[in-house]
């Protein structure tokens, strides 16, 4: 991949997916969208614990083995990543190439590179943005620990 003059993310999306402070994050869910085989627009809830800014201007995604969203990427190599975060909505749009399987992962995830494409931030005039997807953990703790090894091991 390419990653000469790459639009980057700014500081806040880039604290965001940086791969720190996961106990702070469980409440953020973002959507990642793909297009399916028929296409049409496919969307999956991804975590701060399976994004992970390997650079501004790359990203690093690991997604459950087995599913539409991965199937999608694998063929296409093409997705958006939304979230709103800190009072605006953000589009990542991604250029994705699939990572080697990790032999011995604690958590086995299909894993991808991707270039950040273009970013684009938007917020309304006439109103504040509080919250986009949010959601509560059953079991926060193990999941951030999940969370933290998942990281890990996309990193390899």
């Amino acid at each position: 991949m390419n990653t000469g003059s790459l639009p980057r993310l700014n500081d806040a999306l880039y604290a965001l997916l940086g791969g720190t402070d996961l106990g702070e994050k469980t409440h953020i869910a973002m959507t990642l969208h793909t297009v399916d085989e028929e296409g049409y627009p496919h969307q999956a809830m991804v975590s701060a614990g399976e994004v992970w800014a390997e650079e501004r201007s790359r990203l690093r995604i690991a997604l459950w083995i087995g599913t539409g969203t991965t199937a999608n990427l694998r063929r296409s190599g093409r997705a958006l990543l939304a979230v709103v975060y800190e009072g605006l909505s953000y589009t990542v749009r991604l250029r994705a190439e699939a990572l080697p399987e990790l032999a011995n992962a604690r958590h086995p995830r299909a894993r991808f590179t991707a270039d950040v494409l273009d970013v684009r931030a938007d917020a309304a005039k006439y109103a504040d943005l509080t919250s986009g997807i949010t959601i509560k953990l059953h079991d926060p703790q193990a999941v951030v620990e999940r969370w933290e090894e998942t990281l890990e091991e996309l990193k390899q």
